[in-house]
């Protein structure tokens, strides 16, 4: 099978099989199923030629009605559209299903990459050595957050992991009746979930995918790279936002965060059980049989019969384990011997706690805290405090002692603030440490910002916090400054020593999303890497470790695509002694969502960090010259998306023709989708998702590539090409971002929104986006001498075909009813009705467009 070409195999195993099992859905118990199975495929159709004639989504529809229906009335074109929608969705669902189901066939589980791979390539370079003590000290951190980018309720995930079992084996009854329960299954969610609610979604991936998949990749470097002896590093390990992270989410409470820490630990305590469960069958012999009776008891007592009681603690867990392998080994010939390992190895990883909790707030909310602190407790702070400079507030902060009480506070905010540090403390006495020991500062600006988050631990009476604050940088200005902010927090005293109690380490988090957002495509990352080497360089200085925390989003505009290439790209001058990013939404589900993908994606990222420091540690470093022609693509393209937001437009077009408005209306996620609650769009404001989303929604995508293709003519008209062909071919970093702007530029389809360069108001802008777009592309394939974007891997690009034919007719529906509100909007009242079930039309149809983009990760 593997000797088949890759694109081969994706068209055996999925593009045939979605065509099959798509005829399937003719079957579906939807009301008037026959007509819109046999509709769909004609508007589909319609759709598709319709845009080659640049025809607007409008006159796609009302040829489509005029040809296929017989004088329907309004009423029923829009029953047929909401069917059209549901009908989409669940063909995506299918997809995706097949598109799991055969990752192991058009993966090579076992190829580049691969754990075996690693193992192969240390013996043959004569490096097993450096390889162990790589795995001894290197670490991959997965933090799992709940930021709203997967549309499918838990019951429609249920059905996809069933579906996707009975694909595997060609189980055609199995497949129709779950066909038939996805028709009868809701895919909107009535009601907005709360913070806890996501936690225990999240917790299903715990509990099914990364226990398995972590406990046995460890099994195999014991058995196959480390000769038996197992790490006392654990090297692959999880972090988890819900119910942790407040920033924007006034639904993050105390409460939620104590109840999702419990969670965590009875998720891991019953997994644990259920081992020692099935251990039990086998250990059955003398002496033996009763520890492991004994060990199941009192795990049992602590998962089922518990209000929150633990009735073994993690040495007693560890120190039975120990002993019953010990037994084993003397006395019963090493019987199962490999099945203890496996259960001592994922406790060794997920001890009590499974994944660390983080705890996220923004430093402005920390600034209004403070505030009334120092008004509620002035004996504690100067008078003059807030006319100090920062030199002289930090001097301050680095003193300050107290034991305050929330209850001492009236502001909910400072009430919440404090009642959320004591968590960590409690957090961490019942689920060990790990439970939750890093408090994020996101909007990080300044040294003060730092102290201000551990000053608030010393003023809550935690005199040495077994916690590590990690400063959050975003902005362009701020990834320029980080260095600075760090180097003053390395000399202050108080700092310092709290960073030698925590092992020399600072973790410092660095963010995508609001990155690209800020400065564009091309200056976002670029600052994100000059900042790696800067606080490289300063952390060294300095004799520090520094760790870095890459949040992540899906698509390349957040940060997504080919990430594990990005950390296979980082040179000497970038600390890489760990990987840690945030996966998110459709991210999760599609890289982390089954046993095969876990697996491959897990084994990448570790081999990523490999590749860096044992295998090509002297490579991919930039020259000088490379350096400064990253540097002036940076401005120049940074300048032209300056330019860009500016433009009066912008924000009007964001609000007037996407979907932009809709985002708030769909119930996937907790958090509000601004951070202030304004009648006005501040671009500031706005979280990263739903801007890049609505820029996906319109097939523009424009925070993916917007800016690049004024770049690369910069140094073609400056007859200087051959410098960024040069760097496209000698820095991996540079040809991955150029790799995944195209994937950008793959899932744009301007054809759907040709209609607005007839706008009077919008005709211009518009044209302006679609002028980059074409100049992007142009270049982009002149610089890597493709006929085609994303040449280089078809099966990605056959995929991301298959998806965006899939819900073509769902995104012309999309924007026919966009047209139609507006129409309907110039008489408001008379029209309110129909603008609302208009309005019910978009919203729906974001669903399917963004989980078909599960790809883009």
């Amino acid at each position: 099978m593997y000797s088949l070409p890759k694109l081969e195999r994706f068209n055996q195993n999925v593009a045939s099989k979605y065509n099959i099992y798509n005829s399937i859905f003719i079957t579906l118990p939807f009301d008037e199923i026959n007509n819109t199975g046999v509709l769909l495929p004609l508007f589909s159709e319609v759709c598709e030629q319709g845009f080659k004639s640049n025809m607007s989504p409008d006159e796609i529809f009302n040829a489509f009605v005029s040809k296929y229906l017989d004088n329907p009335t309004e009423g029923q074109k829009i029953s047929l559209m909401l069917r059209f929608i549901q009908y989409v969705e669940r063909q995506v669902v299918l997809f995706d299903a097949i598109e799991d189901a055969a990752f192991s066939v058009v993966n090579n589980l076992e190829g580049r990459g691969s754990l075996r791979d690693m193992k192969e390539n240390a013996d043959q370079r004569s490096k097993l050595q450096e390889l162990n003590d790589f795995l001894e000290d290197f670490k991959v951190r997965v933090v799992l957050t709940a930021h709203p980018t997967q549309f499918y309720p838990g019951s429609v995930l249920g059905i996809i992991t069933d579906l996707t079992e009975a694909v595997k084996v060609n189980d055609l009854n199995k497949i129709k009746e779950l066909l038939a329960q996805l028709g009868k299954t809701p895919f909107i969610k009535k009601e907005k979930p709360t913070p806890f609610d996501e936690a225990v979604s999240l917790i299903w991936y715990l509990e099914n995918v990364f226990y398995h998949t972590i406990g046995e990749m460890m099994q195999y470097i014991q058995k196959n790279i480390t000769k038996g002896k197992g790490l006392s590093n654990d090297l692959l390990n999880l972090g988890f936002w819900p119910g942790g992270d407040r920033d924007g989410n006034p639904f993050v409470t105390t409460e939620i965060t104590l109840k999702v820490a419990d969670r965590l630990r009875t998720s891991i305590l019953k997994c644990y059980y259920l081992d020692v469960r099935k251990l039990k069958r086998k250990l059955t012999f003398s002496g033996v049989d009763v520890l492991v009776a004994e060990l199941e008891n009192k795990l049992y007592r602590s998962v089922f019969y518990s209000s929150g009681n633990i009735y073994i603690t993690k040495d007693e867990f560890l120190e039975s384990l120990q002993q019953i392998r010990k037994l084993v080994v003397e006395k019963h010939q090493s019987l199962y011997v490999d099945e203890i390992d496996l259960l001592i190895n994922r406790y060794n990883v997920f001890g009590f706690h499974f994944a660390t909790l983080d705890i996220r707030q923004n430093s402005k909310i920390h600034k209004q805290v403070f505030q009334d602190i120092i008004s509620h407790v002035p004996a504690i702070f100067p008078e003059d405090y807030d006319e100090l400079d920062e030199v002289e507030k930090i001097e301050i902060l680095s003193n300050v002692k107290a034991n305050l009480q929330e209850y001492d506070f009236d502001n909910e905010m400072t009430k919440a603030t404090i009642s959320s540090i004591k968590a960590v403390k409690v957090i961490q006495d019942k689920n060990g440490e790990l439970g939750c020991n890093r408090y994020i500062i996101s909007n990080n600006e300044s040294a003060l910002n730092v102290m201000e988050t551990l000053a608030m631990f010393h003023l809550t009476g935690w005199e040495n916090p077994t916690v590590d604050i990690v400063p959050l940088f975003e902005s362009v200005e701020d990834l320029m400054n980080a260095d600075k902010v760090m180097e003053r927090l390395y000399t202050n005293s108080v700092y310092s020593k709290h960073l030698a109690k925590r092992g020399g380490q600072q973790s410092i988090m660095l963010g995508f999303s609001d990155g690209t957002k800020d400065g564009g495509y091309l200056m976002a990352n670029w600052s994100i890497y000059k900042a790696k080497m800067a606080l490289t360089a300063i952390s060294r200085k300095y004799n520090i470790k520094v760790v870095f925390f890459d949040g992540r989003g899906g698509p390349p505009a957040r940060g997504g695509g080919k990430t594990h290439q990005f950390y296979a790209s980082l040179g000497p001058k970038i600390e890489n002694k760990q990987i840690q990013l945030t996966v998110q939404g459709q991210t999760i589900s599609a890289n982390f969502g089954t046993l095969d993908s876990s697996r491959y994606n897990m084994e990448n990222l570790l081999s990523a960090g490999a590749n860096n420091q044992v295998f090509h540690s002297d490579e991919n470093e930039l020259t000088a010259k490379e350096e400064n022609v990253l540097q002036e693509l940076s401005e120049v393209s940074y300048q032209k998306y300056i330019d860009f937001k500016k433009h009066p437009k912008f924000v009007p077009y964001l609000e007037q023709m996407s979907t932009l408005n809709y985002y708030a209306k769909t119930n996937i996620g907790s958090r509000p989708s601004k951070r202030k609650q304004s009648a006005q769009l501040n671009l500031d404001d706005l979280r990263a998702i739903p801007f890049v989303g609505s820029w996906s929604q319109l097939k523009q995508n424009v925070p993916g590539f917007f800016g690049v293709g004024t770049a690369l003519a910069h140094f073609e008209n400056s007859n200087r090409w051959e410098e960024v062909q040069q760097l496209y071919h000698s820095s991996l970093f540079f040809r991955t971002l150029i790799e995944n702007s195209m994937m950008a530029l793959s899932k744009s389809f301007f054809p759907l929104t040709a209609y607005m360069k007839k706008d009077p108001e919008f005709g211009a802008f518009w044209q302006l986006i679609y002028d980059e777009f074409l100049e992007t592309q142009r270049l982009l394939l002149k610089l890597s001498g493709f006929k085609e974007l994303m040449e280089n891997y078809p099966d990605s690009k056959a995929s991301v075909a298959m998806r965006e034919k899939i819900v073509l007719p769902l995104l012309t529906i999309q924007q026919f009813a966009l047209l139609k509100i507006k129409e309907l909007k110039e008489s408001p009242e008379e029209n309110a009705d129909k603008i609302a079930i208009y309005e019910k039309i978009v919203t729906r149809s974001l669903f399917g467009n963004i989980n078909a983009s599960r790809n883009s990760a």
